[in-house]
């Protein structure tokens, strides 16, 4: 292998003219610098100079390696100048861990304004669940997480690792808009006995969320379908199929016919930024203040999305009912009971769905026929 600090000699030699002067500027001895560039011709095994008068000139394997030797010389320098600036400058590396949905709804405009603002710096994002992003985190081999949190079944980070709110939004049970159970104003989770999910696999925080909150309220999920995204799941219940529990950042990829339903008791999920304080970086300072302001951006995803969770009315243990209109005026909420209220009116149901109990689909058998 070439020395560097031979290579340097060298450098010294083509940029100087001869030996006495690259002698002066490396701050060595004339014998020392001839003793360098001997051992740089033994280690490439090529004559790199010739004498010329009293001084010495390169030959052309000498001026071939001088060509390199300034190339990594130059190189160096970057790398010094750009080791100097790192306390201050945003360069570099900055690896990134996170759920799909955050991928999602929260990367591309962070990091399209990161880059625009910083061009050195070198984002890569690789996604995953929370369960196999901390570990990476841990070890050194992620820079910065975006996990979540769910209000059912809050996650215990360990020790060593910081963790910043970005954003709190409710999460709401998704039915086909036909379900006997979708013009409810309010869900109550044991109502929900006998009914097929679609939920993320196995490991995955939602699930496991989901699974929590029924079993706490007596039900033991009926889990069919294991989908990794929250719009794969979304057409699946559009197609009468089963229910999901969805965010209120993925609802406006729910395609017609979906209804979403405030759930009794409630639930939130948080998405989080995590890092391991004293050994963030520029670039993670930088991409945390730039994802400050996450809930303005999440405010444009579409009419009815909120990322503050609604106060779900009282429950009912029966389906509503229409009413006659009262005399006092009447003020529609905002936020995400609008997303519920656009949706389509309520379609004849078909005589069989696999989400009802056998009472239910014998007692909407009978209707239709």
């Amino acid at each position: 292998m070439i020395n560097l600090e031979r290579l340097r000699a060298l450098a010294a030699v083509d940029t100087h003219g001869s030996i006495a002067r690259a002698a002066r500027a490396l701050h060595i001895t004339p014998s020392g610098m001839s003793q360098q560039l001997s051992k740089l011709e033994r280690e490439c095994g090529h004559r790199l100079t010739e004498p010329e008068g009293r001084s010495v000139r390169l030959t052309h394997a000498g001026r071939v390696l001088a060509d390199h030797a300034a190339a990594v010389m130059a190189q160096l320098a970057a790398a010094e100048d750009d080791l100097a600036a790192l306390d201050d400058e945003v360069l570099g590396p900055l690896r990134i861990g996170a759920i799909g949905s955050a991928i999602r709804t929260l990367l591309p405009t962070t990091l399209a304004a990161l880059t625009t603002r910083h061009p050195r710096l070198a984002p890569t994002v690789r996604d995953g669940e929370v369960a196999e992003l901390l570990p990476a985190l841990l070890r050194g081999d992620l820079d910065l997480l975006l996990i979540e949190n769910w209000s059912n079944r809050p996650r215990h980070l360990p020790e060593g690792v910081a963790v910043r709110t970005l954003v709190t939004e409710e999460a709401r049970v998704a039915l086909h808009e036909a379900h006997p159970l979708g013009d409810r104003p309010v869900l109550r989770l044991a109502d929900l006995d006998g009914v097929a999910w679609t939920a993320c696999p196995p490991g995955a925080e939602p699930r496991e969320a989901l699974v929590q909150a029924l079993r706490t309220c007596g039900v033991e999920p009926d889990l069919r379908y294991s989908i990794s995204d929250h719009a794969t799941q979304l057409t699946l219940v559009a197609a009468g199929l089963t229910a999901a529990l969805v965010p209120a950042t993925a609802w406006r990829q729910a395609p017609p016919g979906v209804r979403f339903l405030p759930t009794d008791p409630p639930l939130r999920r948080d998405v989080q930024a995590a890092w391991r304080p004293g050994t963030e970086t520029p670039p993670v300072r930088a991409c945390l203040d730039a994802l400050a302001p996450a809930p303005d951006r999440l405010g444009d995803l579409g009419p009815g999305l909120s990322t503050e969770p609604a106060r779900p009315e009282p429950a009912q243990s029966e389906p509503a009912q229409s009413e006659p209109e009262q005399s006092e005026p009447h003020t529609e909420s905002a936020g995400p009971t609008d997303l519920v209220a656009s949706t389509p009116p309520t379609q004849p149901r078909p005589p069989h769905s696999p989400n009802l109990t056998a009472t239910e689909n014998r007692t909407r058998g009978s209707d239709v026929g």
